[in-house]
């Protein structure tokens, strides 16, 4: 990863992921190498990756190179015993979870969650999410807790997302009202009339933020997206 280091890049990339003072990266570092790439290192190196280095990297002060740990990490749980970790599924999720103050920017948590977590726990108890979503330490354990139920929506099973997504309802942060109106539209691409019940529902969509309701409803037929937006939804 450190060969890969474009020094051009690095001011670009700290504006995008909001570096700055008092910003959501507030003081994160970048060597300036694009998720494809950092792909491309995964892919030739995740089987040498032990857990040592797994934890060297997790902790590195570059976002890139804790985003290769991550997406290592995900490689060693899909493939459990092999490669020179020889990590089984638990092993892996036990690491995630025990170092989520790394997993601290959205690409991080987004890239990485429901790909190992969510998979995770497509045949078990899914209280976890719950707690994240209500008692996360920081906006990242929460954002991992709506955003891990992405793997749930692609086999179908909406329930827990729009649970989640009520628990977040009002939260005060934008990164939140994104990552919840994001998966609330995957649901809805499942099952329409799902969404728009959750929407309507003690009317939610006149008191949900505005950016996480126009996630929702992004891909609805012009008219009805105007009429959620617009707040004249009417349903028998």
């Amino acid at each position: 990863m450190l060969a890969q280091a474009d020094p051009s890049q690095v001011a670009g990339l700290s504006r995008f992921f909001k570096t700055g003072p008092g910003q959501y990266g507030e003081g994160d570092k970048f060597l300036g190498i694009k998720v494809p790439v950092t792909r491309e290192v995964v892919k030739a190196c995740w089987r040498s990756v032990t857990p040592a280095v797994l934890e060297e990297c997790i902790s590195s002060e570059y976002h890139e190179v804790r985003l290769a740990a991550l997406l290592s990490l995900v490689e060693i749980f899909r493939h459990p015993g092999k490669g020179a970790a020889a990590m089984t599924k638990e092993d892996c999720v036990r690491f995630y979870l025990g170092h989520t103050e790394r997993i601290n920017n959205w690409d991080l948590v987004d890239l990485s969650c429901y790909s190992l977590l969510g998979e995770w726990l497509l045949d078990k108890d899914r209280t976890l999410l719950y707690d994240l979503a209500r008692h996360g330490k920081t906006i990242w354990e929460q954002r991992i807790g709506i955003v891990s139920t992405m793997t749930f929506i692609r086999h179908g099973e909406l329930k827990d997302t729009f649970a989640i997504s009520d628990i977040l309802l009002h939260h005060r942060h934008d990164l939140i009202h994104k990552a919840v109106g994001w998966l609330l539209r995957e649901a809805g691409k499942k099952d329409k009339c799902a969404l728009e019940d959750f929407l309507t529902e003690s009317g939610r969509y006149l008191t949900m933020p505005r950016t996480m309701l126009r996630y929702a409803v992004e891909k609805f037929p012009e008219e009805e997206r105007k009429a959620y937006l617009g707040g004249t939804v009417s349903r028998i």
